[in-house]
């Protein structure tokens, strides 16, 4: 039987150490990377700004993990009116030195449609760490102005821009209590909550993402929490002693206990729980590699033509030789198009 880690000369500290530093090379090279990239995405951006409907091919050649979340209704938007998609590392731009290259906006710019009046949304992901551990993508609720009997979202979203702009106009520690479920939920929140469970969460719209908050961790907080970590691995590289968190000792007792239901309190308002997820499969997928998709687009079109002819040629040959060929049926894929 192999043995524990308390039975050998390594610590959990020392593991966890380790990670982070594995951790703090990705985040470089993220940083890195945007740099040497960045003109060539300005490049980029300028030879596809000539081809019509690069980004709603390239789109329709999404992954799965982002083309999941697309509904037939999202599609038809989608791939009749967008222009262009960017994704940008915000915080380098304002801070090349001390952004986080983790924190991403990602931007859509549409023609004129017939859902809503925007003509660009953006939404912009802040990677931000607390005390308790959390490290992750947060985000804000971003409005959509809906044409009339239009939304998508048939209200969600509106509803979670209310419940959270709500939250952020009272004292910080009042809006974390309601936010775990410690004092009653106001009116605006029990609206979303009665909303989401008469809605199939299941096949919620694609612009419903536009609504994903995640943790709430301010930037101060979140400041904070890497400086204390930071400190503490300086403290046990240099063998001083680490003085354990107030009240570490009963909250590692609870932990296990309460893990798992407060992960469904968090999720009990969230109307897109997945958004960080999406947004990293957009941000580190569909965006680099668009023109790889849009190829593929090209591939498929000509394989399709190529089947035609062929079914051409064949038709002839049966209306020469007298006889009647059966009509092929058509496929029609999720996104309404037909092959």
């Amino acid at each position: 039987m192999a043995a524990t880690l308390e039975e050998t000369m390594v610590s959990y500290e020392e593991l966890a150490d380790l990670e982070q530093e594995f951790d703090d090379v990705e985040t470089e090279i993220i940083r890195q990377q945007y740099a040497l990239s960045k003109p060539l995405y300005a490049k980029r951006a300028e030879l596809v700004s000539k081809i019509p409907n690069f980004w709603p091919l390239v789109l329709e050649q999404a992954p799965m993990d982002i083309d999941e979340y697309i509904q037939p209704s999202d599609s038809a938007v989608l791939l009749s009116s967008l222009k262009s998609l960017s994704v940008r590392r915000f915080e380098l731009d304002e801070d090349e030195k001390n952004g986080d290259p983790r924190s991403v906006a990602i931007r859509f710019e549409f023609a004129e449609n017939e859902h809503f009046e925007d003509t660009v949304l953006e939404k912009k992901f802040w990677w931000r760490y607390s005390k308790d551990g959390f490290a992750g993508l947060v985000s804000e609720p971003v409005e959509i102005r809906w044409k009339k009997g239009k939304d998508l979202t048939d209200g969600l979203l509106g509803l979670v821009k209310a419940v959270y702009d709500e939250q952020m106009a009272k004292p910080k520690q009042e809006a974390k209590d309601e936010r775990s479920k410690k004092v009653e939920l106001t009116e605006k929140q029990k609206a979303l909550k009665e909303k989401m469970e008469n809605t199939g969460m299941g096949g919620v719209s694609f612009f419903a993402w536009f609504g994903y908050i995640g943790e709430y961790v301010t930037a101060e907080e979140s400041k904070a929490a890497v400086e204390e970590e930071r400190e503490e691995r300086r403290k046990r590289k240099a063998g001083e002693e680490v003085a354990k968190k107030k009240d570490e000792d009963e909250d590692e007792e609870m932990e296990d206990d309460k893990e798992e239901d407060d992960d469904d309190e968090d999720d009990d308002l969230e109307i897109f729980p997945t958004g960080d997820q999406l947004a990293m499969a957009i941000a580190d997928d569909l965006w680099p590699a668009a023109l790889k998709y849009f190829i593929q687009a090209q591939e498929d079109d000509l394989s399709e033509g190529s089947h035609d002819w062929e079914d051409d040629e064949e038709d002839d040959e049966e209306e020469e030789e007298g006889t009647e060929r059966p009509q092929k049926k058509q496929k029609a894929c999720e996104h309404g198009c037909k092959h």
